[in-house]
């Protein structure tokens, strides 16, 4: 069975899709850009982006009942490969060791024109 996840305190989807979805013990988080839930605009700049998207996707998972020290994987999406190193700064102080495994990529273009996406799967806590 899959269980949808919302919350008002990461931006609405901007498509068909969910925020998030559990199924049994997994949570599969969608790709969170750097877009402010109150104002559904991009924060300015990579840096800011990165907080931002980090920040949106801790909110999924607590409106799951997670954490970011839940997560297993995680793919970051990049507009562009020079600013891997900014963005790597930011998500090493958002998760804990073990980290997540993880993809990053370069795309040719994210929604609304942003830098960065993440997203993420995560264990359901307390469920053996």
């Amino acid at each position: 069975m899959k269980e949808p996840i919302a919350t008002a305190a990461a931006p609405a989807a901007i498509g068909p899709y969910s925020q998030a979805i559990r199924g049994g013990r997994l949570i599969f988080c969608s790709g969170q850009l750097g877009l402010d839930p109150a104002t559904g605009e991009l924060a300015a700049g990579v840096e800011q982006q990165a907080e931002q998207a980090l920040s949106n996707l801790r909110a999924v998972l607590g409106a799951a009942g997670a954490t970011m020290d839940d997560v297993v994987k995680t793919t970051i999406f990049l507009a562009d490969m020079a600013d891997f190193a900014a963005v790597n700064a930011i998500y090493a102080r958002h998760f804990g060791e073990p980290f997540p495994a993880r993809t990053t990529v370069a795309v040719a273009g994210l929604p609304r024109g942003g830098r960065v996406e993440v997203e993420a799967t995560a264990l359901v806590p307390g469920q053996e």
